[in-house]
């Protein structure tokens, strides 16, 4: 079994060590918000629209990871879903969602997770390398995590996705945005898909969509409206995990266009029926 290496502190860029980072930050983080959320969640705002919103937990976990890692590594950018981008002076940059999957963390749904990826380069999904992640999910108690050449793993073991599933046997999950005005051409694009696979989910966070993919219980995913925080870490443990991950940004890179990750014998046919007009 692999056993990912504890956190040790220092300004070091090895995957290794920036995934022990990830994971030491995910599990406190994960900690708060699954504190929090035993003791009451309270709406703080509603961004796009009403159903998309923000709990004062939200940002509470946020400033925490925020704070973590400038303490360990305080030359390191940051972009969060809440406080946005702070560029750094060194070549990475920390990509974070506090809880994704907000609306079901406010219904005590138990499917929600904090997200963070370690990148290099431009903090843009076109142009960046993923090189660490931790995608944790305080109410299962699972960590997911990957470094860059090293794997992707599920607590330890080993994760990998679904071999060439029959297509018209892929179980696919997908989500929807919360702009009423897209919901119609997500749900044509739904059933495009449907028309060719067992079934779709609807698991409300894309990390854990992509998490899911990665460790096998899912053969593919697809959503349009997408941010880096949104996937930056699942698509690091899709990749790792043997899977593809792609879309309708710059080169084929996800973007809010759209993103899709399966396995590579389903990955071309899942792009097509999501990207199609």
């Amino acid at each position: 079994m692999f056993i990912f290496a504890r956190y040790r502190g220092g300004m070091t860029d090895t995957p290794a060590h920036l995934q022990a980072l990830a994971i030491d930050i995910a599990r406190e983080a994960g900690e708060l918000a699954r504190r929090r959320r035993s003791e009451g969640v309270s709406i703080a705002a509603t961004k796009s629209t009403l159903a998309d919103i923000v709990t004062e937990a939200d940002r509470e976990v946020e400033n925490l990871v925020r704070r973590r890692i400038a303490e360990e590594r305080p030359g390191d950018g940051f972009l969060g879903e809440e406080s946005g981008a702070e560029r750094g002076t060194t070549d990475i940059t920390w990509v974070v969602d506090p809880i994704d999957g907000t609306v079901n963390y406010a219904y005590g749904i138990p499917a929600y997770a904090v997200s963070i990826a370690a990148v290099s380069g431009e903090p843009d999904p076109a142009h960046y390398t993923a090189q660490a992640a931790a995608v944790f999910n305080p109410a299962s108690g699972e960590l997911f995590h990957a470094a860059r050449g090293e794997g992707a793993h599920l607590d330890g073991a080993r994760l990998a996705v679904t071999p060439a599933p029959d297509v018209s046997g892929a179980l696919v999950a997908t989500g929807f945005g919360y702009d009423p005005s897209t919901h119609a051409g997500d749900l044509a694009r739904a059933g495009r898909v449907l028309a060719f696979s067992r079934d779709l989910r609807r698991i409300g966070a894309a990390s854990l969509d992509l998490a899911f993919v990665a460790a096998g219980r899912l053969d593919g995913y697809f959503e349009r409206g997408l941010h880096p925080w949104d996937h930056a870490a699942g698509a690091l443990l899709v990749t790792e995990a043997g899977g593809l991950v792609g879309g309708g940004g710059e080169g084929g890179t996800p973007s809010r266009v759209m993103t899709v990750a399966a396995g590579p014998e389903l990955f071309p046919r899942l792009l097509e029926a999501a990207l199609a007009v």
